[in-house]
């Protein structure tokens, strides 16, 4: 089969293009005939070793799949299906990047009738991320007020999208020029993130200040954070493996407040499930949409890679059709 795979870690010119032997199905995996696999930050982070994880090499890339089931031990998928998987590719398990994988049951899910394909696979890691920060580490609840900082990118327009519809108000910081965009998505409010009194232009939206705070851009100032917090508020850390800043306990303390790190790629199956059986809900409602989709075919893995690690994509997902 063809596929897009390593054979070392290292930069995206280590990547290969070229034919490896197909996968074996386990007893409990399901064989999935892949149409197209999304590139992620985080696919570069495993690629280079920056996220430490079990592999075999050669190892193929990716996490995100749609496709159809060739071969299944389970009653909930027969042949011809549509599904998708979205955490392939680390923990020891081969990736998405190729003309065939192999799934384990429990982290396939049926692909909606009607749902694109394409913009799921471009959609289900940013949405899985977002709930899973939002709902399960962040809490949220019904009449919580969020500020998501980068609220404009693949995460940060899921978690506006995702708080929204759950009844929640969203404080968008983003670059002027996407504020229309956050505010098309579900966000209420909108400031520049680079207001230089950002913590006073929150207080003047909420005065008892947000119950949630999100940092998609990886800058996490955790001063300013916890300034804008609610009595009893939270802050998820969710990017910026390089990021320092100080943190005010005191102030944290006084809050009653809480800081909670997350990454998705330690999600458990019962949870990835949760935020799939979501997704699939507004896959159809039309609440989660990728913003752009740049279509490359698999030959351009490398290239992706070499994309998403020097360019500001502007909320622009790369999706690698085989």
């Amino acid at each position: 089969m063809r596929a897009a795979y390593i054979e070392r870690l290292g930069p995206s010119e280590s990547i290969v293009y070229g034919e490896l032997p197909p996968p074996v199905r386990g007893p409990g995996d399901v064989l999935v005939g892949v149409m197209a696999t999304a590139v992620n930050p985080v696919d570069t982070f495993v690629r280079s070793g920056r996220y430490p994880t079990a592999m075999e090499f050669p190892f193929v890339i990716g996490r995100d799949l749609v496709g159809n089931v060739v071969e299944s031990p389970s009653p909930e998928f027969a042949p011809g299906d549509q599904v998708w998987c979205n955490s392939l590719g680390h923990e020891g398990r081969q990736g998405a990047a190729a003309e065939l994988a192999v799934v384990p049951v429990d982290r396939l899910y049926h692909l909606p009738d009607g749902a694109s394909p394409t913009e799921t696979v471009a959609i289900v890691h940013p949405a899985a991320a977002a709930y899973l920060a939002a709902f399960t580490h962040g809490h949220l609840r019904p009449g919580d007020t969020a500020l998501i900082a980068g609220a404009a990118g693949n995460v940060g327009s899921a978690l506006v999208a995702l708080i929204s519809r759950a009844g929640g108000t969203v404080i968008a910081t983003a670059d002027p020029d996407d504020h229309d965009y956050c505010r098309r998505v579900g966000a209420a409010h909108t400031i520049d993130y680079r207001e230089r009194n950002i913590v006073d232009e929150v207080r003047g939206i909420v005065g008892s200040g947000v119950d949630l705070y999100i940092d998609t851009s990886g800058r996490n100032d955790m001063v300013d954070a916890v300034a804008m917090l609610a009595v009893g508020g939270r802050v998820v850390v969710m990017a910026g493996t390089g990021s320092r800043s100080e943190l005010p306990t005191g102030t944290l303390y006084l809050k009653d407040g809480s800081i909670r790190g997350f990454v998705i790629s330690r999600a458990t199956v019962t949870q990835l499930r949760e935020a799939a059986t979501v997704i699939n809900r507004h896959l159809l409602d039309g609440a989660l949409r990728p913003r752009a989709i740049d279509l490359l075919p698999l030959s351009a893995a490398a290239e992706a890679h070499r994309r998403i690690e020097t360019e500001r994509l502007r909320g622009t997902r790369l999706v690698l059709e085989i």
